[in-house]
């Protein structure tokens, strides 16, 4: 039974369609992973099906109520450990969270289970946070219409981590970010393209001189374009250069 991620949100559709493609939508078929999204209008006490209101205090925009959330994630949690699953670690996606990384998705990756939760309009009333959030997190420092796309970025990033859903291992690790660099420059066919030649090195059927320009490269590319994850592998001790 492989990792299971649920998806609190207005629009459950639009989230399955994603999960159910490509690589995930594979791993899914062959039970590497689960995936399931909830619609919290289904939750809603009122006739017209709504799940905001104006916020006290005044300002503009709408908040979501914190009921219909708090029934959806409780029938969530019910179903999850239904399968025999512990109760499930649940996330909602804000601007105030915790900023996701890769770090991020390594731990995450280790839970048998995640409910993720989106907000939209002006955000949720703070109370459901309060009661079921395990944590906070966001993608960065802009505003999105709703949190279906930074749930599917995180459900996205740590599902590709579960066993048997990439065809190896070393398909992440050498990946962007997994040891804080960024990823080396990739190349195929045609050797020449446009006046443009692919390396000599990926050529020769070296591997060890392969790897060592690869990690050169990552090196050299870090250190030009996110200086701040250079300088926090120097803090780190982890900046030695290749020779």
């Amino acid at each position: 039974m492989g990792m299971r991620i649920d998806i609190a949100t207005l629009f459950p559709e639009m989230c399955q369609r994603v999960l159910d493609e490509s690589i995930l939508g594979r791993a899914a078929k062959h039970g590497y992973i689960q995936t399931a999204c909830h619609q919290i209008r289904d939750y809603t006490l009122n006739k017209q099906k709504q799940t905001d209101d104006y916020p006290y205090g005044g300002g503009c925009g709408m908040v979501m109520y914190a009921q219909p959330i708090a029934d959806c994630l409780r029938a969530i949690t019910a179903e999850v450990e239904a399968e025999g699953r512990p109760k499930p670690h649940i996330i909602f996606m804000t601007p105030g969270g915790a900023k996701f990384d890769e770090e991020h998705a390594k731990r995450l990756a280790k839970y048998d289970s995640l409910t993720l939760v989106c907000g939209h309009y002006e955000g949720i009333d703070e109370r459901v946070i309060e009661a079921f959030a395990d944590e906070e997190l966001s993608l960065g420092d802009f505003v999105l219409t709703g949190g279906e796309l930074a749930a599917l970025a995180v459900a996205d990033s740590v599902l590709r981590l579960q066993p048997g859903v990439l065809a190896e291992q070393k398909g992440y690790e050498e990946e962007s970010f997994w040891d804080g660099l960024l990823e080396y420059p990739q190349y195929t066919r045609p050797e020449v393209w446009e006046g443009r030649a692919v390396p000599p090195v990926l050529l020769s059927g070296d591997h060890g001189k392969v790897d060592l320009w690869r990690q050169q490269q990552s090196e050299q590319r870090t250190r030009a374009r996110r200086p701040d994850l250079w300088a926090a592998r120097e803090k780190n001790g982890d900046s030695g250069e290749s020779c």
